[in-house]
């Protein structure tokens, strides 16, 4: 399965959208927290959960305990998977 960086950002933005629906989705934006989107640190284990699931990849929350923003998350989705296809 061979996945860019461009559709791990927007697996990640459709979970975002589809759990915080009143964020306005020309906001979603890599050097973006979800926090500053308004989301909840619930939402945000939600949209990662869900990204992850779709993904088919595991992130140990040690691993994703420094992501800063948006984009950080899709590099380390997008790194797990890579890594599973290697």
């Amino acid at each position: 399965m061979s996945v860019s960086k461009d559709e791990v950002f927007a697996v990640v933005s459709k979970h975002l959208l589809d759990i915080c629906p009143d964020i306005d989705a020309k906001a979603i934006a890599p050097d973006v927290s979800m926090k500053d989107l308004g989301a909840s640190s619930l939402d945000m284990v939600e949209v990662v959960s869900c990204a992850m699931r779709e993904l088919a990849v595991r992130i140990s929350r040690q691993d994703l305990s420094d992501i800063k923003d948006i984009g950080g998350l899709v590099d380390k989705l997008y790194d797990a998977v890579q890594a599973k296809v290697a």
